[in-house]
C-alpha cells in the first residue's frame, strides 16, 4: 500500500485530493494542516503539521515515513504576498527546504505546487521548458522554491497550475466563480477585467492530473491546468450564463482601473502537451467545470 501525505489539506486542492483518494484503497492518506480538519469526514488520518517548522516537519515525516509528499500548502494572495514577502517567502520557499530535507532523510518522492505566476505573461501560452520570468513577490517565491527542488537530489514532481477553481466542504473560500455567482444573485454591479489571460484549472481535475503523477511515479515539471483560454471577463459571462443569472451587471473593464500592489502577468496559459502524453491527463472544458460546481452546490 502507498503512503500519501498531503500538507495544506485543508484548502481546495488538499480536500479534493483526499475525496479523489477516498474509495481507493490502495493508498492510505495522511492529510496535515494548521488547525482543525475542516473535511471533517473521509477514509484518511488527519494531523496538524506547520511546514514553516522544521522539527515539526522532520518528526512528523519520519513518524509516517510516507511513499510520497504532495505539497499544497502555500501563501497564494498575490497581493498579500507582495505586502507580506517575508511571510511569502516563508511559506513558500522555506517550508519547501524543510520538506525536500525531510525527503531526503526518508527517501520520499515530494510533489510540489507551482504556478504561471513565474512567468511575466509576455508570450503565454507555455510549455513546461519556456525561459520563467516572475514580475511579483509571488511568483519570485515559487520560481525560487522549483530552483530549490531542481538543486536537490531527491525524487520529485513539480505541478504547475494557474487560477484554480471549485467549491469546498464548507463553501467557505471564495475564487472568481463563486463570487461572480454570489453577486450576480444579489444584485450587485461587478466590474471584471478583459485583458488578461488564463486556463482556468477545475480543482478536481488538478487533483487528477496530481495522482496520475502519483501514479506514474512521473518526474519532472508538468502542466496541469484548464484547456480554454479565457479572460476574466469571458469566465464571468459563461459562469452567469451558465446560471441563468443578469449578465448586463458583468461590466468590461481593463486591469488598469485596479491599484493593486502586485502585478498580474497579462498572458499565460498552459500548453498541455506533455502532460497528455506522459500522464494521460485530459481536463474538463470550462463549460463541464461549470456543471461540476453546479452539481456540488445541488449535493450541498
Amino acid at each position: 500500500m502507498k503512503k500519501i501525505l498531503i500538507t495544506g489539506a485543508n484548502g481546495l486542492l488538499g480536500q479534493k485530493l483526499i475525496k479523489h483518494y477516498h474509495h481507493n484503497t490502495s493508498v492510505e492518506i495522511i492529510a496535515t494542516g494548521i488547525g482543525t480538519d475542516r473535511l471533517g469526514k473521509g477514509n484518511y488520518t488527519y494531523y496538524t503539521m506547520d511546514i514553516t517548522a522544521k522539527n515539526d516537519v522532520e518528526r512528523m515525516v519520519s513518524e509516517i515515513a510516507p511513499d510520497v509528499i504532495i505539497n499544497t500548502a502555500a501563501m497564494t494572495r498575490v497581493d498579500q504576498c507582495e505586502t507580506e514577502c517575508k511571510a511569502c517567502r516563508n511559506l513558500n520557499v522555506t517550508a519547501v527546504e524543510h520538506l525536500i530535507r525531510a525527503s531526503e532523510k526518508n527517501n520520499c518522492f515530494l510533489i510540489h505546487l507551482s504556478t504561471d505566476f513565474i512567468f511575466d505573461g509576455k508570450a503565454g501560452p507555455y510549455k513546461e521548458d519556456d525561459i520563467s520570468d516572475p514580475i511579483s513577490c509571488y511568483g519570485k517565491s515559487k520560481l525560487a522554491s522549483e530552483k530549490l527542488l531542481e538543486k536537490s537530489t531527491i525524487k520529485y514532481a513539480i505541478v504547475r497550475t494557474q487560477l484554480v477553481y471549485g467549491v469546498v466542504t464548507d463553501l467557505s473560500r471564495s475564487n472568481i466563480i463563486l463570487w461572480v455567482k454570489k453577486s450576480l444573485e444579489e444584485g450587485k454591479e461587478i466590474k471584471v477585467v478583459n485583458d488578461q489571460w488564463r486556463t482556468p484549472t477545475l480543482a478536481e481535475d488538478l487533483a487528477k492530473g496530481c495522482a496520475l503523477i502519483v501514479e506514474k511515479e512521473a518526474e519532472g515539471i508538468f502542466n496541469i491546468s484548464g484547456k480554454d483560454m479565457l479572460s476574466p471577463y469571458d469566465m464571468a459571462v459563461a459562469a452567469a450564463d451558465f446560471f441563468d443569472l443578469n449578465k448586463s451587471l458583468i461590466k468590461e473593464v481593463d486591469g488598469s482601473i485596479f491599484k493593486q500592489p502586485a502585478r498580474r502577468p497579462q498572458k499565460t496559459g498552459f500548453i498541455l502537451d506533455k502532460s497528455r502524453e506522459v500522464l494521460g491527463y485530459e481536463p474538463v472544458s470550462f463549460r463541464e467545470g461549470l456543471a461540476v460546481l453546479k452539481s456540488q452546490w445541488t449535493d450541498a
